[in-house]
């Protein structure tokens, strides 16, 4: 496993301080979250107008409203894809296929590593007077 320094280095993103730099990222094959992106694991799909993952990373959630950006990478280049969702629920944001594991980076939260495999990345809603995108 690489750590998140490492990871950070090769991407040149930059994360808070008050993480620690030492910490090995986990690359994992199932439902995960790194605050309001959640990675669901999905059948192969090829997504439609699935595009290469470039070496400057996707931001798969922008940086809204004073927040950070969480930030798709591939540990090798030209290994991943990622497209429009084939969902049409309203949090889906596109879907991932990796042959090697790719890395979500943000700024507080750090890295979350992904396995080999195919994904839908999703917008964490929550219900409160009307349903809303959490937004971290």
């Amino acid at each position: 496993m690489k750590t998140l320094a490492e990871v950070t280095a090769v991407h040149g993103f930059e994360v808070l301080e008050h993480l620690e730099a030492d910490a090995e990222i986990p690359i994992l094959d199932g439902l995960q979250a790194q605050g309001d992106l959640i990675i669901v694991p999905v059948p192969l799909a090829e997504a439609d107008r699935a595009r290469p993952v470039p070496a400057e990373g996707i931001a798969v959630i922008g940086a809204a409203g004073g927040g950070h950006e969480h930030r798709l990478f591939t540990s090798v280049p030209g290994t991943a894809t990622f497209g429009p969702a084939n969902s049409r629920l309203v949090q889906a944001i596109g879907v991932l296929e990796c042959t090697e594991p790719a890395y979500i980076l943000h700024p507080e939260h750090g890295g979350t590593g992904i396995a080999p495999g195919a994904y839908e990345l999703r917008r964490q809603r929550e219900q409160a007077d009307e349903e809303r995108l959490v937004a971290d």
